[in-house]
């Protein structure tokens, strides 16, 4: 059997990826390129060109050394100073409006006492596979894949773990096979504790987005969680102001039940860019307890987090230069 015999037999989409064939005593050995394949892709053209080739006569063994591009992956940190101040729904829903955008995204649960990225992306039922103890995340319907401690224990159980366990997890979901995901979303907990400290000092972000709402308690502790992440060198994408404005249902008028356009105030008195505003809406809240995030729709509601996503777009964009 020769060599050019075996590329005669290779499946239709083998060809073309084959980048060489060799054949020795009965052993055939082809190196194959898989760049741009996901795993499952890449696992399934290793399956067609075995079946093909070790059929072959002369053939006793079939070797195939896949080779794939090296996914440049960037990390974006959101955080804030204190809970409650829609964190997690901003997380989930800047993934789901950049995955729109053709990002290939990941989200990263990090709030490893408080997981809440299965429910506002509809995968509480689904759960992580490990290969060669490495973590598989999840596939959500809205083209991001995903990675939770709520995906890893049971339901409704507390977690109590003292700093070096949680580092230990957030290590085993940053170092999951992510595949081609191109930027990990990660969700932190409030404040400045251990998951901030290891992030920071084992999987250094590209950038952090800070949320806060407009009153003066939350911008306190926003302001201390950005200067955390300036101080270790992880530039500030932004900040964003949740929460911002109220629209009656029944009269239309807008009110601000938490103040007005504190976050702007100070992110221009830190220098730092505004990324926007989302509106305090009945229908997000709705929407993201049944897990179906605004962004992956074009309704009013998903417009504020794609306006935001946008930014984040253009700054990953130029500071990728």
């Amino acid at each position: 059997m020769t060599e050019q015999e075996i590329r005669e037999a290779l499946p239709t989409e083998a060809v073309g990826r084959v980048k060489s064939v060799t054949q020795r005593d009965g052993t055939a050995t082809l190196v194959v390129d898989a760049g741009g394949l996901s795993r499952p892709m890449a696992e399934a053209l290793e399956t067609a060109i075995r079946a093909r080739i070790e059929g072959l006569e002369g053939i006793e063994a079939v070797r195939v050394a896949l080779m794939a591009d090296k996914v440049t992956r960037r990390i974006i940190a959101v955080g804030s100073g204190k809970g409650g101040v829609g964190k997690s729904t901003l997380t989930a829903n800047l993934a789901v409006a950049l995955a729109r955008m053709g990002r290939k995204v990941g989200v990263v649960d990090a709030d490893v006492y408080g997981p809440s990225q299965p429910t506002l992306l509809d995968a509480e039922n689904q759960r992580p596979q490990a290969r060669d103890q490495t973590l598989l995340p999840v596939e959500s319907e809205f083209g991001v894949k995903l990675l939770s401690m709520g995906q890893l224990v049971e339901p409704g159980r507390a977690i109590a773990w003292r700093g070096p366990m949680v580092g230990s997890a957030l290590g085993q979901m940053m170092e999951a096979d992510w595949g081609d995901a191109e930027l990990l979303m990660v969700d932190l907990p409030p404040g400045t504790g251990d998951v901030q400290l290891t992030m920071l000092q084992k999987f250094r972000p590209a950038g952090a987005v800070i949320v806060t709402t407009p009153q003066d308690l939350a911008l306190i502790d926003a302001t201390r969680a950005l200067n955390l992440f300036k101080q270790a060198g992880v530039p500030i994408v932004g900040i964003v102001e949740n929460m911002a404005g109220y629209v009656c249902p029944h009269c239309g008028e807008v009110s601000d039940p938490f103040g007005s356009g504190g976050a702007e105030a100070v992110a221009r008195a830190l220098g730092e860019d505004f990324l926007g505003r989302v509106p305090l809406a009945m229908e997000i809240r709705i929407a993201s307890d049944a897990g179906q995030p605004p962004a992956a729709n074009d309704a009013p509601q998903g417009q504020a987090f794609a306006a935001i996503a946008q930014r984040v777009a253009a700054w990953l964009d130029r500071e990728g230069r």
